[in-house]
């Protein structure tokens, strides 16, 4: 890549009283188009790419720095039209301070020193070139894949996620919805199995960057459940959006709350059967008292009539015990 950046014509060469030999300093790309205002394909694809991006950053599964992102132009040659990834994971690198420079607004891989980690493809029709060329593209030249572009610059792992079956010829996805290949000395080598991932729940680990992908059917930003590309952890679960990370959040705190209100409620059963204790306590009490009452009020009556009897000359011994 750096020979091939070299040998390019369009090097700009600035010397300077530092680098009187002609150190390149800087390389012209004026000529690149960089941004050209295309929509993405669609509905779904739009909201995977965000259901691919919106957990990295809100959870942050993998450590910073690292660059995600959607439909941003991945120039690997100075003289060649980039590849356009629907989504790209760049890690160790971050994005420029400065937007306004040019040279800051995509992915350039001599800007970064390295090209991107994973780069994933989104089918949503039969002329993305994802795995081989459709006949539009051969008409016009083209003779490379995606894939085959992807493998020549080396990215490690090429992910193609097929969620509407528009490319499953035995060329391509052949039947399967998801497909990913590891970089290796003669290209790409396929992670996933011979007949790939075609069930939800299935993981494909990329141990190189410390996620998984899984197939997940469910809602998101709306009600309808759909099939969805997802990152997940090693057991399979999937890293939470942000909005599903609050909404896990708030349950969490209910379900605290509940049980803190359960503690209270039985805190106050329990202080109420302890007041209740004391109560009968205190009635057992009461009636002992008036026992004891009772039996010395009979006891003063019992001696105030020997007192009396005495008086009028009453031997009390006359009388038979009992």
């Amino acid at each position: 890549m750096a020979q091939e950046l070299l040998n390019s014509e369009t090097h700009q060469f600035e010397i300077s009283d530092e680098h009187p030999d002609g150190i390149v300093t800087a390389l012209d790309t004026s000529h690149l188009v960089i941004e050209d205002d295309t929509p993405v394909d669609n509905f779904q694809s739009a909201q995977q790419q965000r259901l691919l991006i919106d957990p990295l950053y809100a959870t942050r599964p993998i450590a910073l720095p690292f660059i995600a992102e959607a439909d941003v132009g991945l120039f690997y040659k100075l003289k060649s039209d980039p590849v356009v990834p629907d989504m790209l994971l760049s890690l160790g690198v971050k994005r420029a301070e400065d937007f306004s420079q040019r040279e800051n607004r995509t992915y350039f891989v001599w800007q970064f020193g390295k090209v991107p980690d994973v780069c994933i493809e989104i089918v949503s029709n039969q002329e993305g070139d994802e795995l081989s060329i459709s006949q539009k593209p051969q008409r016009k030249g083209k003779m490379r894949s995606k894939k085959d572009i992807y493998a020549q610059v080396g990215v490690p792992y090429y992910v193609v996620f097929d969620p509407l079956q528009q490319i499953q010829g035995d060329q391509d996805m052949g039947e399967a919805l998801l497909r990913v290949w590891t970089i290796s000395p003669t290209g790409y080598t396929e992670l996933t199995l011979p007949s790939g991932v075609a069930s939800v729940g299935e993981l494909v680990w990329l141990d190189g960057i410390g996620l998984g992908l899984t197939l997940w059917q469910g809602a998101y930003e709306e009600e309808t459940p759909r099939l969805w590309l997802r990152w997940c952890d090693q057991k399979g679960q999937v890293i939470l959006t942000g909005a599903e990370g609050q909404a896990a959040e708030r349950q969490r705190a209910d379900q605290e709350r509940q049980r803190a209100d359960q503690e209270h409620q039985r805190a106050e059963q329990a202080q109420q059967r302890l007041e209740q204790e004391r109560q009968r306590a205190e009635q057992a009490q009461q009636r002992a008292d008036q026992e004891r009452q009772r039996a010395e009020q009979a006891q003063q009556r019992l001696e105030q009539l020997e007192a009396l009897m005495r008086t009028q000359g009453i031997d009390l011994n006359q009388f038979p015990e009992g």
